[in-house]
Parts: C-alpha cells; sequence; structure tokens
C-alpha cells in the first residue's frame, strides 16, 4: 500500500530517503527553505521550519513524517529553533488525522563519554554539548505527542559528497589520540537512508533506535587505514575530538528488526568510495 510521505528537512540524507521510498511507489513530499530546480520526482515544498507563516498550506492527508533538518549554523539558537521549535511547529501546522508515523533523526551526540565502554538504546543519554541537549530536548516533546512516533539516532554520516575526513588526512593536518584510544562510530549515508525507510514502514517499531554499522573502531586504528590507502602520512598524536565522547555503539536492537547495512565496517565502505573515485 503507498503511502504519503512528508520529509521536513530534505537535505542529502532526505533525498536518498526519497529515492527509496519513490521507488516503492510512495508518493514523497519534501519541505526544505530552497527547493532544488529539475527534480520532478519529488513534490518539493518551500517553507522554512522556524517561520510557522511559511508552513501554512501543507498537504493534507500525509500518512507519515520524517524529520531530519539541518540547522543553517552550529550554534545553540539555531539548534533550539530546527529541532525543538521547528518540530513544534511543523506538527500544529500540519493535518495529522491520517499521521500513523513520525520518525525523528537524531544522533547519537545525545551520548556522553562512555571510553571504550558499549552504548545501545537503555544508555543514561548524558549529552556533552548544546547540539545533543537540543536533540534529547525533542526526542523527549516529540515522545509525548498523540502520534506513533520513533527515534533514530545515527552515528556519524559518510559517503558520496561526505570525504572531508580524506581530503584532511592528505593535507596532513588531522590529529588523533593514540596513548589513551577514542572509540569512533559511523554508518555510511545509505545505510543510514534505509534505516530511515525500514523504521518509517516497520508494523511496530519501539520507540528508539541507534544507527550505526557494525564495527566502532579506534579512530587511530580509522585514520591509519585511511591514510595507508591514499598514500597519506600517519596523522600525530594529537587531542580527542572535542564535544564527542568515546563509546562503542551497538545496533543489535536495530538489526533485531530486520535491518542489516551493506557496508558493516567504515573501512570497506570507505575503500570503496575512493574505488569509485
Amino acid at each position: 500500500m503507498s503511502e504519503r510521505i512528508l520529509l521536513a528537512g530534505c537535505g542529502d540524507l532526505g533525498v536518498r530517503v526519497a529515492q527509496l521510498l519513490r521507488a516503492r511507489g510512495d508518493e514523497v513530499w519534501a519541505l526544505r527553505r530552497q527547493p532544488p530546480d529539475g527534480d520532478k520526482s519529488i513534490h518539493w515544498l518551500r517553507g522554512d521550519l522556524t517561520d510557522p507563516e511559511s508552513l501554512r498550506g501543507l498537504p493534507k492527508g500525509i500518512t507519515r513524517l520524517v524529520y531530519l533538518p539541518a540547522p543553517s549554523t552550529r550554534d545553540k539558537a539555531s539548534y533550539r529553533a530546527v529541532f525543538i521549535d521547528g518540530l513544534q511547529h511543523l506538527l500544529a501546522a500540519l493535518d495529522t488525522r491520517k499521521l500513523a508515523r513520525v520518525l525523528l533523526v537524531s544522533s547519537t551526540a545525545v551520548y556522553g563519554e562512555h571510553d571504550d565502554d558499549w552504548v545501545d538504546e537503555s544508555t543514561p543519554p548524558r549529552p556533552p554539548g548544546f547540539n545533543g541537549a537540543a536533540l534529547l530536548e525533542a526526542e523527549q516533546w516529540l515522545a509525548e505527542q498523540p502520534f506513533s512516533s520513533t527515534v533514530l539516532r545515527l552515528a556519524g554520516l559518510y559517503g558520496p559528497g561526505r570525504l572531508q575526513l580524506i581530503e584532511r588526512l592528505r593535507k596532513g593536518v588531522v590529529r588523533v589520540p593514540r596513548e589513551v584510544p577514542h572509540w569512533g562510530n559511523r554508518i555510511h549515508v545509505d545505510d543510514a537512508a534505509s534505516a530511515i525507510v525500514h523504521l518509517l514502514l516497520l508494523e511496530a517499531p519501539l520507540p528508539l533506535y541507534v544507527g550505526v554499522d557494525d564495527t566502532p573502531l579506534p579512530l587511530d586504528e580509522l585514520y591509519d587505514f585511511l591514510a595507508d590507502l591514499i598514500d597519506a602520512p600517519l596523522p600525530e598524536e594529537g587531542a580527542p575530538p572535542v564535544g564527542v565522547g568515546s563509546k562503542r555503539l551497538a545496533n543489535a536492537r536495530l538489526r533485531a528488526s530486520g535491518w542489516k547495512p551493506q557496508w558493516a565496517d567504515s573501512r570497506d565502505g570507505y575503500a570503496a568510495l575512493l574505488d569509485e573515485a
């Protein structure tokens, strides 16, 4: 059965989600401040989530909503405006009578420092920064609403067009902690898109999932692997990333729901991307 689906904040990840949904035969609407020209497979809507007046006249009969915006600037005010106020503005403007599911794309930034411990959906969130704090508040608000809702906390995305780390390694400007391992977690952007579609259409999803591949890695191990692939010098010792605690994220709940990643290990995913490039 086809659905009428609204993607709110449809950037690169959202377009990949839309393509998967269109392949199923669903009708896809996408809300964005500046819709792109030329893409006729998606019904583009112009609107600003932080401006309620711009959200008037949204389509009727939307059955499922994916909320996946990106703030224009990385500061506390922008995160609150987009993820908290924007979510409330959108649901107030939307005709929710046929709304069967809301999926909020959140981030594993809601977790704090856990050294090398495993982290999953049962781990209490302790956001170390304003971004994780805003996302956690949005999650909590959504859980109190009279809709079926699911939260997907995504790890760091990589994939086509997301090779900034490779360029920084080539320039020799990357530093990485070595004496004390700092664990990092990744998910390929296409796997993230497939996880979103999977949970959006799952018959009885749980309220919360962690979206990550199968293989957390110490940053020095991943960075050294990538440096070898591109014949760049190994990065020197340096401080861990600011505001990103060390932890090993587990995807057992998401896998148990029937999803599996195409790229279980980011080393294989990066290698394939570099081969294509």
